[in-house]
């Protein structure tokens, strides 16, 4: 069963969350149809960021979908995970190449330095004209070095964007994606940024390290093979860590035939029936969990009169 586990340090103003995601992640690589498997190297990527893009979800208690992307000029044009905020979860990619054996994130997203790493917060419920808010960073450091793992990104971005210090530790099979995540809690309504120049909060910011390294020290094997009281104990054991109840993350897709049925409407009539023309019906596949939805003639006929147009359903949209 997946689960998520909130904890805290006693004393200290740094939080933490690991996560494991089993069944769900097993489910989401189920849906794949024989032969469009991901190879090894890009489902590890896609499961480490759906690891993350949880415990971003939960960190931040967003009430609408956090949509974490990272695309660029490689083999793989967009890899994609979405949260909601009952932590359901969902996630794919686009490949127009080949993905190597052992390919790295350079190699796969960020051939010649365009790779970007977007993360987008969708609110549920929109006011009128309210937009997504949308941070983009590129897959390279402060010292324009490539970045080579997810984690990495994150942390980039966190402390860029947000002013928050952060420890990011990812991993993903065939079989389970998990991550944990260390973060500095801002003192007295400050960012992290500011308050590591407060000589008075040396010592404040000497713990989150001292913390962050005992995390780095967690592997990726230990993260995919011990369960989340072992990981705890073995790097946490001096530490006074005060934790809460678990949540249980789950496969879920946004998908539905009212949502097709929009995007088919706002394509228009003429375009929709020179598909139906052309092949007898139209077949709309789901990228995140590979249903089909098929509209013959009179569906088709249907869906553009008024009386038979679909109203709006509630969810994301087919990527």
């Amino acid at each position: 069963m997946s689960e998520l586990h909130k904890f805290l340090f006693d004393g200290l103003p740094v939080r933490g969350m690991l996560v494991r995601l089993t069944t769900g992640w097993q489910e989401l690589l189920s849906r794949r149809e024989p032969g469009a498997e991901y190879p090894p190297e890009l489902r590890d990527l896609l499961g480490q960021m759906s690891a993350a893009a949880v415990l971003m979800q939960a960190n931040i208690k967003f009430n609408g979908a956090l949509v974490l992307q990272i695309f660029g000029d490689g083999p793989v044009k967009l890899a994609v995970a979405e949260v909601q905020p009952d932590l359901a979860f969902r996630a794919t990619a686009k490949c127009i190449g080949t993905v190597e054996a052992g390919a790295t994130l350079e190699a796969m997203v960020n051939l010649r330095g365009q790779g970007r790493c977007a993360i987008t917060l969708d609110p549920k419920d929109k006011f009128p004209g309210q937009q997504p808010y949308q941070g983009v960073v590129p897959l390279y450091g402060d010292q324009r070095e490539p970045l080579q793992k997810v984690s990495e990104v994150l942390e980039h971005y966190m402390l860029q964007s947000e002013q928050l210090d952060t420890k990011l530790v990812l991993a993903a099979n065939g079989d389970i994606a998990a991550g944990l995540l260390i973060q500095r809690l801002p003192i007295q309504g400050e960012g992290n940024l500011e308050g590591r120049r407060n000589e008075d909060d040396i010592g404040l910011s000497d713990a989150f390290n001292r913390i962050s390294i005992l995390a780095g020290t967690l592997t990726a094997e230990e993260l995919l093979t011990l369960d989340a009281d072992t990981v705890l104990r073995r790097l946490f054991w001096e530490e006074t860590v005060t934790r809460f109840e678990p949540q249980q993350p789950r496969f879920a897709c946004t998908c539905s035939r009212e949502r097709v049925s929009q995007m088919l409407l706002g394509l228009g009539r003429d375009e929709v029936d020179s598909v139906l023309a052309e092949r007898g019906d139209v077949e709309i596949g789901c990228d995140f969990c590979g249903r089909h939805y098929r509209f013959d003639a009179v569906d088709v006929g249907a869906l553009f009169t008024p009386t038979g147009r679909q109203p709006e359903g509630a969810g994301g949209t087919l990527q």
